[in-house]
């Protein structure tokens, strides 16, 4: 909850099997001592998100057993190989009654930390809200859904598209907010952009 009282939660997407980096679920990477999923729901968290519900799907036993996820709701996705927009979809359901916006993060995304989370968090006005992070301009994460949007995006959510065609269709409506100073939003997909990453 924020300080006026409005309740936007986290929403951390982490079900993904990592199958182009070997099967190594995108969840249990490191960077720094610490897995991707600890570090990414602790950034929501310091945000200022609260409730945050992490979503998980591969290798969800071993992230719940190694992850220090302590606050935090965690959601099984057993439909997580159909890919992301499952993920959302378990994820927005999961939400408690009440909830002003949901803050969407993904875990693969080790560069986009609190900072960028916090300042994307400050577009919401109301339940209509739609704002997403920008890098150069160019659309990204995390986003920003104001609760009348949850509907909308859980029935367009569909493969590994997310929100991303909801957003498309109501691109007027869509608050950017430039993060590329203090962020970048370089996915970890293939086994190089590991060695990418800085230490």
């Amino acid at each position: 909850m924020t300080g006026n009282g409005t309740v936007i939660a986290g929403l951390l997407l982490a079900a993904g099997g990592g199958r182009r980096l070997g099967g190594r679920p995108k969840a249990l990477l490191s960077l720094d001592g610490h897995l991707f999923v600890e570090r990414a729901a602790a950034a929501l968290r310091a945000a200022g998100c609260s409730p945050v519900h992490v979503v998980l799907g591969a290798a969800a036993d071993e992230v719940v057993r190694r992850a220090g996820l302590t606050g935090c709701a965690v959601v099984r996705n057993p439909g997580w190989a159909e890919g992301m927009g499952s993920s959302l979809r378990a994820g927005l359901a999961s939400l408690p009654p009440g909830t002003d916006a949901a803050l969407v993060a993904l875990v693969d995304q080790p560069r986009i930390g609190a900072a960028a989370m916090a300042r994307v968090l400050a577009a919401h006005g109301s339940a209509r809200t739609l704002a997403a992070a920008t890098y150069g301009g160019r659309r990204g994460h995390p986003v920003l859904l104001g609760a009348a949007h949850f509907d909308g995006v859980a029935a367009s959510a569909r493969g590994d598209r997310g929100a991303r065609a909801y957003l498309a269709e109501r691109d007027a409506e869509v608050v950017r907010v430039e993060c590329g100073d203090i962020a970048a939003p370089d996915d970890v997909d293939e086994p190089e952009d590991l060695i990418d990453l800085p230490s």
